[in-house]
């Protein structure tokens, strides 16, 4: 993630990031903890076709809160926004992963 990338991020205060583990630049791990040292307090939900124990442990300790396979679709994806930006879904939680 370039400089000017991670200081749109900070600039716009997102309330939720949602990633993707393959992007062009950087990886969606790499970005992840990024974002987290400089917004340690923004939620980030991983969505990706790549969701092996793996990388799901991995984004996990990355600071990624929840990890959704996209064969699971949009709405389990929102379900679990919605669950985060509410708090109920806690971070790390075995369900979200």
């Amino acid at each position: 993630m370039a400089a000017m990338e991670s200081t749109k991020a900070q600039t716009l205060h997102p309330d939720l990031i949602v990633m993707d583990l393959a992007m062009p630049r950087l990886n969606g791990l790499d970005a992840s903890r990024m974002l987290k040292r400089l917004m340690p307090a923004t939620p980030i939900v991983m969505f990706t076709t790549f969701t092996n124990p793996f990388i799901k442990e991995t984004a996990l300790a990355a600071g990624v809160q929840a990890v959704i396979d996209k064969s699971e679709g949009a709405t389990t994806l929102i379900r679990s926004i919605q669950q985060l930006l509410m708090g109920e879904l806690p971070p790390c939680s075995p369900t979200a992963a």
